[in-house]
């Protein structure tokens, strides 16, 4: 599979190095170890590599030991690092609308990120996904998205509002203290998806929305970035299909369903690129279920369906044709791994440590 390069803004970062500093770390030191620098991260607009984005999350939570650095960072951004989305999402007259609007713009954020609205009733569902990195962890980068989106619904709603209910796929901290004060509720971890429920009622509260001359301009260079932009076919059907696997409905009909065309003409836009749909899903499904295994606890026949697999025996199938072994044997060579990267990375810092003291 090809490794596909998806930039961010440093802005994304907004915070790092003051909150290195009041840590008594050096942010140098660890921007240096995913390829980043401190004069990079001070031009906000600088492109970055999102996989440099979220090693460099990991890396410091393991540095400085603290299972919410993503937190503390979110909590040190504001309104206006969003830079011209946050000018236009406050001009909208709900938070309903605003964040339709943040579903339009996300992409000029973090085109890694997928944001959705699902309705139930007297609650709304705002799920959050990050397109997969091969190899990469997530929850440091999960955290961080789901925190700064709590903050965006504050800041719409107002200071009091408090959520339904927090959720996340991976596992719980050692300590959720942090997460607990942030949130103002115990967030469930282990569950089935990554986001945010919220009263509907809050959603359609009437707004003041801030008018100014600002608002204008700042819509249309959203939207001329977002012709400007586009997106290949590869990253709009992993986009859909990572979307729609939990269904159980991820068909090339469906998805050519959602792009307005048929479905002879989805596998025609595919060919010219050299993709068949069917391997795509295999692409999806093998960096996802690579995340689950290692970031979360969620039990085998969980996954098979959050995959898209209606029969356990067909996704371990699948799964032993791909990885050559079963899930378990695959999650527990995953967790020895894991603990063996610790380690290593550990000396390495003691070691760098050492140097540097002499």
């Amino acid at each position: 599979m090809p490794n596909i390069t998806r930039l961010v803004r440093s802005g994304s970062l907004s915070g790092y190095i003051e909150l290195m500093e009041s840590l008594g770390c050096d942010p140098g030191s660890l921007l240096r170890k995913v390829g980043l620098s401190v004069r990079l991260l001070k031009n906000p607009s600088a492109p970055i590599a999102s996989s440099a984005m979220r090693e460099l999350l990991e890396v410091t939570a393991n540095a400085t030991g603290m299972e919410d650095i993503a937190l503390r960072l979110a909590a040190r951004r504001a309104f206006a690092d969003l830079g011209p989305i946050g000018v236009v999402l406050k001009e909208e007259p709900s938070s309903r609308l605003a964040l339709n609007a943040l579903c339009r713009y996300l992409k000029l954020i973090s085109p890694s990120l997928i944001l959705r609205i699902e309705e139930t009733g007297e609650s709304v569902v705002i799920r959050e996904d990050l397109l997969s990195s091969p190899g990469q962890q997530t929850r440091q980068a999960m955290e961080l998205s789901i925190a700064m989106l709590f903050r965006i619904l504050r800041e719409l709603i107002g200071p009091q509002w408090r959520p339904l209910q927090v959720c996340f796929t991976h596992r719980p901290p050692a300590d959720m203290s942090g997460h607990r004060t942030f949130f103002g509720r115990n967030p469930k971890f282990g569950h089935w998806f990554n986001g945010i429920v919220c009263s509907a009622a809050d959603l359609d509260k009437p707004r003041a929305p801030e008018k100014s001359g600002a608002t204008q301009l700042a819509r249309g260079h959203l939207e001329t970035a977002l012709m400007q932009r586009g997106n290949g076919m590869r990253e709009t059907c992993r986009e859909l299909i990572t979307a729609l696997l939990p269904s159980g409905r991820c068909t090339a009909h469906l998805v050519a369903r959602h792009l307005c065309v048929d479905r002879r003409t989805l596998h025609r836009h595919l060919k010219v690129e050299g993709l068949i749909f069917s391997v795509l899903v295999d692409e999806v499904r093998t960096d996802l279920v690579k995340r689950h295994l290692q970031e979360s606890d969620l039990p085998i026949g969980e996954i098979a369906g959050l995959l898209g697999f209606s029969r356990h025996s067909s996704f371990s199938h699948w799964f032993r044709t791909t990885f050559g072994c079963s899930a378990l044997q695959w999650r527990s060579q995953a967790a020895d791994r894991s603990a063996a990267g610790i380690a290593a990375a550990l000396r390495r810092g003691r070691l760098q440590d050492s140097v540097s003291r002499q």
